[in-house]
């Protein structure tokens, strides 16, 4: 059941998507794709000189057509932190499988993204990770169908933490 369908991660930058979608991929075998890494393979640079030669709104328009071209047969989807921040892409990657939130909480998260400008995180200027923490959780509670916590586990017990809930 769970090979015919796919997974989207979302959550803060940070959050564990990208290791644990490898990790998950591996484990149903099927493929896996990083939406940044789509992003940055198509525009030919890295997200922060996006962000830079694009501004937010640019950025933003560029990483809705890219999630609007995630394929039916996309097997485990690691999504930019800022995703949710498209209703159309959502719906769209909804269509595809269940998204599975990868929740995590700001000291761990503080500690993990370090420089936020040269992470490519998407945000306004002056916006702290923490301030970027309360305007994202809402979203990315809202676009979930399955929650998962990443604290205090390690990448290996949040797949099986997220299996289970399949």
């Amino acid at each position: 059941m769970v090979k015919k369908r796919n997974l989207i991660l979302i959550g803060m930058p940070g959050a564990g998507k990208s290791t644990v979608g490898v990790l998950l991929a591996k484990r149903l075998g099927v493929s896996f794709l990083d939406t940044d890494i789509l992003m940055q393979t198509e525009q030919g640079c890295y997200l922060q000189e996006i962000i830079a030669d694009h501004g937010i709104d640019g950025f933003r328009s560029i990483e809705e057509r890219c999630l609007l071209s995630v394929p039916s047969d996309c097997g485990v989807v690691a999504t930019g932190g800022s995703a949710v921040y498209s209703r159309k892409a959502m719906s769209h990657l909804r269509s595809l499988g269940p998204s599975v939130y990868l929740q995590i909480e700001l000291a761990p998260l503080k500690a993990r993204v370090g420089n936020l400008d040269e992470r490519g995180v998407l945000r306004m200027p002056g916006q702290s990770i923490a301030m970027l923490f309360d305007e994202r959780c809402p979203l990315y509670e809202r676009f979930a169908d399955i929650i998962v916590s990443t604290a205090g586990v390690t990448p290996d017990q949040v797949v099986t933490q997220v299996l289970r809930q399949l």
